[in-house]
């Protein structure tokens, strides 16, 4: 039997997640992360066989979206995870016209900006951005 990939937002953590959350985030304090969502901050991630192997957090403000620490486990990238994540973040949250990722941070700014710009993000001076389309 074949599982296949969902992407969810997560509104509370299980033990499994603390420990993916933990491979995809090493230097991040997970129990803070946890403390932290809310409506506005949240984090969105794809999950397969009960493991997490993509998260981004997503700061959500009026209509506006921005993403930080968008990560796919290093061992899963280049297999469709990463834009199935933003594509469905992106199509469950149609109230949000502008989107934003900061490139501070983005090891492989190359890679990431090839990612975003297939996820039909726009290069700009610090990042990439996003309008919906209507």
């Amino acid at each position: 039997m074949t599982m296949k990939l969902t992407i969810i937002r997560l509104h509370h953590f299980s033990d499994q997640d603390r420990l993916d959350l933990a491979k995809i985030w090493p230097a991040a304090d997970i129990k803070t992360l946890e403390k932290a969502l809310t409506e506005e901050q949240q984090i969105w991630a794809a999950r397969f066989n009960d493991r997490l192997l993509a998260a981004v957090q997503v700061t959500i403000k009026g209509t506006q979206g921005e993403l930080a620490d968008f990560v796919v486990r290093e061992v899963t990238r280049r297999r469709g995870v990463g834009s199935y994540l933003l594509a469905e973040l992106l199509a469950q949250n149609p109230s949000i016209t502008q989107w934003w990722l900061a490139d501070s941070g983005v090891e492989e700014r190359a890679t990431m900006a090839a990612f975003m710009q297939h996820g039909g993000f726009i290069a700009q001076a610090g990042g990439w951005g996003r309008l919906a389309h209507y």
